[in-house]
Formats: structure tokens, sequence, C-alpha cells
């Protein structure tokens, strides 16, 4: 059997088989040979997640699904497709999504699962966008659910426990231009002052810092709508900052090849070729690496990221880049910005994955008790500690009986969550 990994490479599965359907009712088919499955997109994710001793079944070679309704307000798209793989051709369409992730090579499913964002004070989450979604279960059933239907908030982002989903309709609007200017050395005293302002200061903010130092970050990343993008210029809040504007292109981790990022230096361009960080045909990031991230209330921000900057020198050994980004409230019940505004504060980390676990309970300890980790990412915080900080946990677990109850779609990570 070919040996089967995540996207980073820190993962072996421990499926026995790893299966492609072509059809919705080859994979029905699949599902009706019983015994534990789990589903797989883009293998994004950084933990166990997805992983099951018995088939993982890889949604990737489904039909393409891509129809636009009528009222041309929302897009019809396997779950499979990559966001990468949608946004040119909405682009070609005069339409657009609100928000982007940091690299677009996530598929849809997976991303909305997990509960992925992109930045932006006034942005949710990639699941805000969704619309309607269709569930094949594990009893081969397909289900539909609409925003509105009693269980759609509860299903949205479902950690992979309620079955394959096979299609989601994403609200669209018309297209727009993005221009996106990078800030090099702003104070951390200055960052931490102004807070409100400076994630305010255009559509999508990103602080990046590599925590060699505490007086200072790397870079703030600036993603602004077009036209709105002359009102970027802000000297004195730059000045206050101590920032300077990049007069080259950068990369979030200093001294990489900014080749594989979107363009920057106040030039316009397309959405989809601006709000994510990095371009669909270069590897993203690091690409060997390691993922944490924790998203605190926007009311204990400061403090979390003060917390962060008292482990800076334990941090920055183990650390490729740091970023601090923001994502409005929802109601989905397993979103980490459910019922609140929420700051991201994400960890790539270098592929050290044992001194990465045997660190992160010093930072866990130190962050704010409302941090909530991104369900994708490596995290150590007590599973209980977990369900505690999502007001809808039972509901859930009471709505993952109903579309599983054999338990087939019950793997090591979501025993350790109680379900």
């Amino acid at each position: 059997m070919t040996i089967e990994r995540n996207w980073a490479g820190n993962l072996t599965y421990r499926a026995s088989a790893v299966e492609h359907p072509s059809s919705i009712e080859e994979l029905q088919s699949l599902l009706a040979r019983g015994g534990s499955v789990r589903f797989l997109g883009s293998r994004h994710c950084f933990n166990d997640i997805a992983d099951t001793d018995g088939v993982l079944i890889a949604l990737d070679r489904l039909p393409v699904v891509f129809e636009i309704n009528d009222s041309r307000d929302a897009v019809r798209v396997s779950g499979g497709l990559r966001y990468g793989d949608i946004a040119p051709r909405l682009g070609a369409e005069g339409l657009a999504l609100a928000n982007l992730a940091s690299l677009p090579h996530i598929s849809i499913a997976g991303a909305v699962a997990t509960g992925t964002h992109g930045s932006g004070d006034a942005t949710g989450s990639l699941a805000t966008a969704v619309r309607a979604l269709t569930i094949i279960t594990p009893a081969g059933e397909a289900r539909t659910l609409s925003r509105g239907d009693a269980d759609f908030d509860g299903a949205v982002v479902s950690l992979g426990a309620l079955g394959a989903v096979v299609e989601v309709t994403l609200d669209v609007e018309p297209t727009y231009d993005v221009a996106q200017h990078v800030f090099e050395h702003p104070s951390w005293d200055a960052i931490l002052a102004d807070f409100d302002e400076v994630t305010g200061i255009g559509t999508s903010v990103s602080i990046f810092s590599t925590w060699t130092r505490t007086d200072i970050a790397d870079q703030i990343w600036v993603k602004q709508r077009h036209p709105e993008a002359h009102e970027l210029v802000r000297d004195d809040l730059f000045e206050r900052l101590g920032a300077e504007p990049a007069t080259a292109k950068r990369h979030p981790i200093l001294g990489v090849d900014p080749v594989a990022c979107t363009e920057q230096l106040g030039e316009p361009g397309p959405w989809f070729e601006r709000l994510a960080h990095f371009k669909l045909e270069f590897t993203p990031s690091a690409g060997a690496e390691i993922q944490s991230e924790y998203l605190v209330p926007r009311a204990d921000a400061v403090a979390a990221i003060q917390a962060v900057r008292t482990l800076a020198g334990q941090i920055a050994p183990l650390l490729l880049v740091n970023e601090i980004r923001t994502v409005a409230p929802d109601y989905l019940w397993l979103s980490s910005s459910q019922g609140t505004d929420v700051v991201g504060i994400h960890f790539t980390w270098k592929p050290d994955e044992a001194a990465v676990r045997e660190f992160l309970p010093t930072l866990e300890a130190l962050l704010p008790a409302t941090a909530r980790p991104h369900w994708g990412k490596v995290f150590t915080l007590d599973p209980a500690e977990v369900r505690s900080r999502y007001q809808r946990w039972d509901d859930f677990a009471a709505l993952a009986r109903r579309f599983d109850p054999e338990r087939r779609l019950v793997n090591p990570y979501l025993e350790r969550l109680g379900l």
C-alpha cells in the first residue's frame, strides 16, 4: 500500500485504504461496506482530525459542480474543490467571495468543516459564506441543509463528524479589486496601544513576527478593497507605529524569496489575486512546517499577545513566523468566532513536532481561558477544557449522533473530544 501523509508530512495516515470515488453513487457504495471511515480534502490539517484505521475517502475526484444561481448572489460547488479552483472562475463571471484564507490551496469542504478563516474586522470566517450544504451520511443518505434550517448552524463547522460534504452553496457578490501594502518594523508597544485602530486600517490586516525581538514586529500586511485603497495612506498612524513602507515585495517569513506571494506595493488587482497571501501555483508558506493557532475574543487579544511576548525567548527558536489577524463573529456552533469577534494568533513552527508539543502547554497555560484552538492544527489543551469553550457543544454532539448513530466517523481525535 502506498504510504499516505498529510500535506505537511508530519502525519502518516493509519488507514487500511484510501479510496477516490468518481461519482456520488460510488461514494455511497463505499459507505455501504460498513466500518470506520473518514474523508479527505486537501490534507492541510496538521493533526489527526481526518485520520482513521478504517477507510479514508478522498473527495477530489467527484464530479465538478460549479453553478451560479439566477440571482447571481450564490454559487453551488463541489465540496472537494479548492478555493483556488473556483476563485478565477467566479472572477471571470464578474463575481467574488468576501474572503479567502492565507492560501487558496485548501478544499472548500475541509476549510469550512474546521472553521478556517481569512482576516478582517468586518469579515467572517470562510464558513459564514455557506448558504447551504449537501452531506452524504455514513448510511449513504443525502441531506441538504440551508441557512435558517434548525440544524444548519451546527452542521457547517462539523469536524467531519456528520458525513461527506459533497456540495456547498456559497454567498457571492460583484467582483472587486484589492491593493496590498506591507509596512516594516512597527513598534509592539504602539501596536498594542492602538490595536483596534491598527487592525481596522484595511479590509484585511496581518501582523507578522518571528519574535527574535520583543520591541518590534517584522511586518504589517494591509489588504484594502479598491478604489477605497487610496484611503489607506495614514501617515499619522504609521508614524506612531514607527513603521516604514516596504520598498520591495516581501514574504511573511524573513529571508524567504517572495516569488510565491501575491502582489504587493499597492498595485491593485483582482480579489482572488490579493486576498490570499500565496499564489496557487506555488507551495504556500514554508511547506515543511507545523501549525498551531488560538483564537481569542478581541477583548482578551492584547493580554494574549502580551503573554506570547513574554515567551518570545522560548518561541523564537521553534518558530518560522507568527501571524496575528482578526475575524468577525458568527453563530455557527463550533466556529472559533461563535458569539464574538476574535483575534487569531497563528504559529507556523519549524518541522519539529516533538519540540512544539513539549512547548505548547506552557503557551496554552498563559493564554486567556477564552482561547479556542483551531480544530485542524496542533494543540495540547485538555479536551474537556476545549469543550467548555463552546456553548453549543452538547447540541453538536447530539447532532453528530443523529447523523452517525453507529459512530463510524468517530476516530481518536473525536473520541478525545468526547464525541
